[in-house]
């Protein structure tokens, strides 16, 4: 478990984004393609990402992402459609 972030709304577009990517990486079977997009996602979250901690009020998640070793056969299975993030 990584534990919980808050993204603002500004970031919301290009994680949007990368979800859709990975949504498509997913939907042609290619794997390196899809481990590069959810690693550059994650990035995103951890980098954009305010993380709460022991002193911060935990709040239901608009989003749970996947563990970060998560395999594409695994993933087929969340990055569909639309993908986590709903547009």
């Amino acid at each position: 478990m990584e534990g919980q972030y808050e993204l603002g709304d500004g970031d919301v577009a290009e994680l949007n984004e990368l979800d859709n990517a990975a949504v498509a990486a997913c939907e042609s079977g290619d794997e390196q393609k899809f481990k590069d997009t959810y690693a550059q996602l994650l990035d995103l979250v951890r980098s954009k990402g305010r993380a709460l901690g022991d002193d911060d009020e935990l709040e239901g998640s608009d989003v749970i992402l996947p563990p970060a070793d998560i395999t594409l056969e695994e993933a087929s299975a969340e990055f569909t459609g639309e993908g986590l993030i709903p547009d």
